[in-house]
């Protein structure tokens, strides 16, 4: 859902292209936290008890594309959908309207006035023409009435391939086991298989789920077929050989041919690791089902926890009391006035302002610039609630023309549970990584100072849009900065050491793995939408695919590429996530392994990266924060050496 540069573009969400989630520590009924014994900052305070006072009024009219997830009423969420789709086709008719385009190529070739706008102008200009080409504007009249039908077609297989994507399946309860059909909900003479269930423990219940929800749906399978053949015949009429193409102009990695030199050479240098990974869980599936050890595509994800409880008893209840909501937000609050001048204070919306009572508005103040903008915080679980975590811009930072700055507004969505009777809001680890990672892509949103709101904050390429947010991740798993907030919400105790040591070393079991998993839906990614017509059909290619980049064999009958939802937000772009990694991990080491608070760093990344959203060209702004031109041997390096990282040499006593 990262935004894509359109004219006229409406704010978009940033969904976090993570591999996984981890559980939750859910607590039962609202209520004021109790038993609380720390004194917590005000803005720490506001997260850890319920707000006060009467149910407000619904958001207002801006945001349509936050209102059609997020909203709790449904025909306000059919509505924004229309809404969404109606503004996406006027901007398709809006990037072939051949009187704009002309303006701006008669500006373009005057190089006299082109040398005279100042770089962002420049760049915006050359954007908003790579948009205008790309929509097929310089095709004559019928091309390009043909390229706006298939951009909206493009936009209706989306639409279509994304709801069959998380459709549950069915199958007659007469034809599973009763102890495995007792695992699943049921609907009459049939049970529903909504998921993979892969944290179950049952080894058949993961068999049954990963067979009947991955079975083949022929709707689903032409919808994908077709979605990925508009998409190729619209980058080959308006001149590129293939969607990939078309969609990595302006990336990081620019084109296809240096993201697949990316995933190969990783590929190549996970696999002995990978390995390695495999027999580890093997031996642990032979040792709990001795019966039937080999290992299948549904198998990993839950030996890789059964090692990692095993080797370091992670349980997410020892650590939750530890992750008060309040006090993550307090962390925060510290990392970013240590490290940016920057204090959040918790403000009482006014009536009509949110969406639901839940919501929490928090400024964003820096010490001597004052207000930079208001983020919106969405945290809890409630009914029809979806169960993701997002960042959405509703309104982006601009210079307006009175000089003033426009300040961003943005919303944060998790999905959280609520305090209890007898307790704040309480984080498992992972949930706690989710809470700093969005607010990376906050942050980006209220430091970016562009001119233009084209390419305000997280309006960037897709491949850079993620840097800010998993830098996030590296804090998060840093004692230096944990042990400033992580404190026991009865007790006030501090989380030992040795638990955030054996926590940041269990997330190194089976990694390798994990990440060869990435690659392998990476590349996937890139044969679907590189040349055209396929070789093979999208089964065959995946099953061929898997067996070469990840290695654990092709289930036969079924299609998980049917069910790869980012096919369509991420089209060609999946490496993204890797690739953001790779740079968060070498900013992290340069920049702030030494030390997590250093403020001539942060105000470096702010100045270097945060500052320019998409209206710099994202390795010029890599560059400017390493001071060098990483290759594509340095992003791999990264990424491997992150396997190794021994965390030891920066968990030090912060006293």
């Amino acid at each position: 859902m990262l935004c894509a540069r359109r004219l006229g573009s409406l704010g978009a969400g940033v969904a976090a292209l993570r591999p996984g989630r981890a559980g939750r520590c859910s607590h039962g009924a609202r209520g004021r936290a109790r038993g609380v014994s720390t004194s917590w900052s005000p803005v720490g305070a506001a997260f850890n008890v319920k707000p006060q006072g009467h149910r407000l009024d619904l958001f207002g009219e801006r945001g349509a594309d936050f209102v059609k997830i997020a909203h709790p009423e449904p025909s306000f969420r059919m509505a924004a959908e229309e809404a969404c789709r109606s503004i996406g086709t006027m901007v398709e008719k809006l990037n072939t309207n051949v009187e704009l385009y002309q303006s701006l190529q008669k500006l373009l070739a005057d190089k006299k006035l082109v040398e005279s706008l100042d770089a962002e102008t420049r760049r915006v200009a050359e954007l908003f023409m790579f948009d205008f080409e790309i929509s097929g504007i310089h095709l004559d009249e019928e091309k390009r009435r043909r390229a706006v039908d298939l951009n909206v077609e493009i936009l209706d297989l989306s639409s279509t391939f994304l709801m069959g994507a998380n459709f549950p399946n069915k199958i007659e309860k007469r034809l599973l086991p009763e102890h495995i059909s007792r695992s699943f909900a049921r609907d009459g003479e049939h049970v529903v298989i909504d998921g993979l269930h892969a944290e179950a423990p049952d080894d058949l219940v993961r068999e049954a789920a990963y067979k009947i929800f991955l079975y083949p749906n022929v709707g689903q399978l032409k919808c994908l077929e077709q979605l990925l053949s508009s998409r190729d015949l619209l980058a080959k009429l308006v001149g590129y050989s293939t969607f990939s193409h078309r969609a990595l102009q302006g990336t990081i990695a620019q084109n296809p041919e240096t993201v697949m030199q990316f995933l190969e050479k990783l590929s190549d240098k996970l696999s002995q690791r990978t390995i390695k990974d495999f027999e580890m869980m093997r031996g642990m599936k032979m040792k709990l089902n001795p019966q039937n050890s080999e290992l299948m595509p549904w198998d990993p994800p839950y030996y890789s926890g059964v090692i990692r409880a095993e080797r370091y008893n992670i349980e997410p209840s020892l650590y939750c009391p530890f992750f008060s909501l309040g006090a993550c937000m307090e962390g925060l609050n510290i990392l970013f006035n240590k490290l940016l001048g920057i204090s959040l204070y918790a403000e009482q919306p006014a009536k009509g302002e949110v969406w639901s009572e839940d919501v929490r508005k928090l400024a964003v103040v820096h010490d001597s610039e004052g207000l930079l903008g208001y983020i919106y915080c969405d945290f809890f679980q409630r009914a029809g609630k979806p169960h993701q975590d997002c960042h959405f811009t509703i309104r982006g930072g601009r210079l307006k023309a009175d000089g003033d700055y426009q300040l961003p507004v943005v919303v944060l969505m998790l999905s959280l549970p609520h305090s209890s009777r007898n307790s704040p809001t309480l984080l498992t680890p992972g949930m706690m990584e989710n809470l700093f990672h969005e607010m990376g892509h906050a942050m980006h949103s209220m430091l970016g100072r562009t001119r233009y709101q084209h390419v305000t904050g997280t309006r960037c390429p897709t491949d850079f849009a993620e840097v800010p947010s998993i830098l996030m991740e590296y804090f998060s798993s840093d004692y230096r900065v944990i042990n400033q907030f992580a404190r026991h919400y009865q007790t006030g105790q501090r989380l030992p050491r040795h638990m955030v040591s054996r926590l940041c070393e269990s997330k190194k079991v089976c990694a390798a793995a994990d990440m060869q998993l990435q690659v392998f839906y990476a590349t996937l990614d890139q044969i679907y939408h590189g040349r055209h017509p396929l070789r093979k059909s999208t089964t065959d290619i995946l099953k061929e695919t898997q067996e070469q980049f990840y290695g654990l064999p092709y289930v036969p009958n079924t299609a998980w590429q049917l069910r790869f939802s980012h096919l369509v937000g991420y089209g060609a772009k999946y490496y993204s996530y890797l690739m953001s990694r790779a740079v968060a991990s070498m900013v992290w080491k340069e920049c702030f392994l030494q030390d997590p608070f250093n403020r001539a760093a942060g105000e470096r990344y702010r100045r270097e990266m945060l500052a320019h959203g998409g209206g710099k060209e994202p390795m010029l702004m890599v560059q400017g924060m390493l001071q060098k031109c990483p290759s594509i041997d340095d992003f791999v390096g990264a990424l491997v050496s992150d396997l190794d990282l021994d965390f030891e040499t920066f968990l030090m006593d912060s006293e």
